[in-house]
């Protein structure tokens, strides 16, 4: 049985905090878009109660979600002087929801600066330091509490905190106000966006500006953990760094409980704000055939919260003359979907819990074991889901604009780097840098994420040496700036064109058919040799098989409809698409059977705007595939890549030295 989604989450939001909104509901109405979900009508005002962060979490909490006010900020960035305190904005919004989705009650267009304004109180039980949290807002945010700044955030998928307990009136209302720079792909800037666009176009979707994850107050001391790293090995080795609002000196409890108990499995004492390591004896391991995990409490003074674990190894090695990814000490095909985590009602933010672990169920039931997170970063409590049902992501790096995408009355044609002619290169690449380092250290813990992928199609990467005197590759950089903020996980360089030979995967991209490891390629791609490269074969991308749906499930937008014929290949039904599908997965099939074909990605989960080539249609209402079939076709995959490396399918872990708690 599949371990239920939710539990860290639903436990702390239901027996040990309270997660409800002060906020009112005047004049908020959910706005008719292009296309709904089964979902998009039960949202109701209060949406997302869950606690937001499943691997720290706190006891004492308040969901801030439900109706703010809003504006449109059309003086632009002047209007940070003049912030609108104790003052009605003209609009409400739907808090957590992108300001161009339907759910949001705005659904606006070009909101590029926008304010936000609630009101809330603080509990009266509350009488340690009071934190402010945002899961994320697009792209840079200003936070004002009762009128005083507190805050300032760049960088659209990534979360932040900050303590407010001085500028609070703990006896009475506060406000809280917010200011949201979204420049997209405005002309003259370069920021990681991902498949955002201000003017839609086929591959390119509608962008999400402002909140779009949970905002939340929590109360903790003043000495008090601040973020929890732990990786957990298939050997028994855990690893951990308990960061604290301070430099505390001192020591932490660290207690991993049984499986789905409250039992105690080992307790130890750990130092805070330094990295330390111990080794659990015979630990059940976490896998996508038994995604085992381990929950966590950790205390600190008077400062308790709750995380979780799994344990298990990803590495490479030569199986039966092959290089191959392995998963504790495996070899494991990695067969999953691209994964854009797109929403006709929220965009990028799912409508609710029960919807987001929808796309992942209907993956998993048809025995997907991953999925790769394309150019965009999910709430974390996907990332718990994925780890609770035994899926195993690739990660993508959020992409920086291509340089065709850029808004300007002016086209261009593309430049020998490809970054936007009006920008410093160096300035842009100095923030993808630090936001890579934010991506990887944000969501480290999570066992499910296997690779990291800096790249996407040379979309913003540039394609030649990046010093010009020691023609080193940025690619080689940024791995190796990867592999020491976190050496447990493979690293895809660059998914897909201008390969430069670094990191662990050889990944080439083609549709409709694979070319995984083979001997023959395509443009922007290079043939395998596994003699001369030490490298993972793997298919980043491939199908991309579309089926035209009836007006009934399309995203109504004309620009999106008109598109619809640029898919790679459309099929005249839902029975040819299988069909068709399975043809391309005999080619993959043989493939892995004959060359070194380690892993692959079938393009998509969902049909996104005008793109219909997924699993499901946009709205989720209906499922393509032939169940049974897919099943089997994927099951076979498995099964060959067994046989495959048959002859040497387990591979010795290390010896470990530390001692046994």
């Amino acid at each position: 049985m599949l371990p239920s989604i939710g539990v860290i989450a639903l436990f702390v939001s239901t027996v040990l905090g309270q997660a409800y909104s002060t906020n009112s509901t005047n004049g908020y109405v959910l706005k008719k878009g292009p296309l709904d979900t089964p979902w998009t009508e039960k949202v109701g005002t209060n949406p997302w109660p869950e606690y937001p962060r499943p691997q720290m979490a706190r006891s004492d909490w308040k969901n801030l979600n439900g109706v703010w006010q809003y504006r449109n900020a059309t003086g632009g960035a002047a209007e940070l002087d003049n912030p609108p305190f104790r003052q009605d904005l003209e609009n409400p919004v739907l808090v957590p929801f992108c300001l161009e989705s339907a759910l949001s009650g705005v659904m606006g267009n070009w909101t590029i600066h926008s304010w936000y304004r609630t009101t809330f109180d603080v509990p009266s039980s509350w009488t340690d330091r009071v934190l402010l949290n945002f899961g994320a807002v697009d792209y840079e945010a200003t936070v004002f509490v009762n009128e005083q700044q507190v805050a300032h955030n760049v960088g659209g998928y990534w979360s932040f905190n900050t303590d407010i307990t001085d500028h609070l009136n703990k006896n009475s209302t506060n406000e809280l106000v917010v200011f949201v720079f979204d420049p997209t792909n405005l002309a003259g800037n370069n920021i990681p966006l991902g498949k955002q666009k201000l003017i839609p176009e086929h591959i390119f979707y509608t962008p999400c500006s402002g909140i779009w994850q949970t905002v939340w107050l929590e109360s903790a001391p003043a000495a008090s953990i601040d973020k929890l790293d732990i990786s957990a090995g298939a050997d028994g080795k855990v690893d951990v760094t308990v960061h604290t609002t301070s430099n505390a000196t001192g020591t932490a409890d660290f207690i991993i409980h049984e499986p789905n108990s409250d039992r105690i499995k080992v307790q130890t004492k750990v130092p805070v704000n330094q990295a330390h390591s111990f080794v659990v004896e015979s630990p059940e391991l976490w896998s996508p055939d038994s995604p085992t995990l381990y929950n966590i409490t950790v205390k600190m003074g008077s400062d308790t919260v709750q995380s979780y674990t799994g344990f298990r190894t990803i590495s490479k090695g030569v199986v039966n003359g092959v290089q191959r990814p392995l998963l504790n000490g495996e070899f494991v095909f990695m067969f999953g979907t691209l994964d854009q985590g797109y929403w006709p009602d929220g965009l990028h933010s799912p409508p609710s819990l029960e919807a987001m672990v929808y796309d992942l169920k209907a993956l998993k039931e048809v025995g997907y074991n991953m999925l790769r997170k394309h150019i965009k970063v999910e709430p974390a409590l996907f990332y718990q889901a994925a780890d609770q049902l035994g899926l195993m992501l690739i990660q993508d790096m959020p992409a920086l604009a291509t340089s065709w995408v850029y808004l300007d009355d002016t086209p261009k044609k593309c430049p020998p780097v490809s970054l936007t002619p009006s920008l410093d290169p160096d300035t842009v690449q100095e923030e993808f840098n630090r936001q890579l380092e934010v991506l990887v250290n944000q969501l480290k813990s999570y066992p499910s994420i296997v690779t990291w992928v800096i790249y996407n199609e040379g979309w913003g990467q540039p394609w030649e040496g990046y010093d010009g005197v020691h023609n080193t590759s940025i690619d080689a950089i940024l791995t190796d700036l990867v592999r020491k903020i976190d050496p447990t996980r493979l690293i895809d360089s660059v998914t897909g064109w201008h390969d430069h030979g670094a990191g662990d995967f050889h990944d080439n991209h083609h549709y409709s058919s694979p070319q995984c490891g083979t001997p023959w390629y395509s443009l922007d791609s290079s043939p395998y040799n596994p003699e001369t490269d030490n490298r993972i074969a793997i298919q980043g991308e491939f199908g991309g098989i579309g089926q035209n749906i009836s007006e009934e499930h399309a995203w109504k937008v004309e620009n999106s409809i008109n598109h619809v014929n640029n898919t790679y290949e459309l099929d005249a039904t839902q029975e040819i698409w299988n069909v068709r599908a399975h043809i391309i997965f005999q080619e993959l099939k043989f493939q892995i059977q004959e060359y070194a074909c380690s892993g692959a990605v079938w393009t998509q989960t969902t049909d996104v705007e005008g793109e219909v080539n997924g699993m499901l249609t946009y709205d989720r209402r209906v499922n393509r595939m032939d169940k049974e079939q897919w099943k089997a076709d994927i099951q076979a995959l498995y099964d060959t890549a067994a046989k495959r490396g048959s002859s040497n399918s387990t591979m010795k872990l290390p010896a470990r030295e530390e001692v046994v708690v």
